[in-house]
């Protein structure tokens, strides 16, 4: 008896494994400990830098802006700076982001329902 298997059945679907390869590099940013709380932060609507701040609790100001450029960079934050008196900047998911987000969005309450039986094992 022979079997046979199709390409798409190989155990390396995606190049994700591969040393060079880009997904690497979005792995890293958006499954930071910051980029997700950013990212699901952003989730209900435009949050301005303080309300981020204030949401993900215990991000220095440092790590906030070097995030938020990270993500911005990689297309899945928006960066509205409004031209008043002080000083507002709007920050909001672009489609990219919104669509990443409903991916981590059940990684996100499957951890918050088990992390106490993780942690405290």
């Amino acid at each position: 008896m022979s079997v046979t298997t199709s390409p798409q059945a190989s155990p390396n679907p995606t190049p994700v494994f591969e040393a060079g390869c880009p997904s690497r590099t979005v792995l890293d940013h958006v499954t930071s400990k910051w980029g997700v709380l950013i990212l699901v932060s952003l989730a209900q609507g435009p949050l301005r830098w303080s309300e981020l701040r204030r949401r993900a609790e215990g991000i220095s100001e440092k790590m906030l802006a070097q995030t938020l450029k990270i993500l911005e960079a990689d297309g899945f934050i928006h960066r509205e700076a409004q031209p008043v008196i002080p000083p507002r900047v709007d920050y909001s998911l672009t489609e990219l982001g919104q669509g990443l987000v409903q991916q981590l969005m059940p990684l996100v309450v499957w951890i918050s329902e088990h992390a106490d039986d993780i942690v405290n094992g």
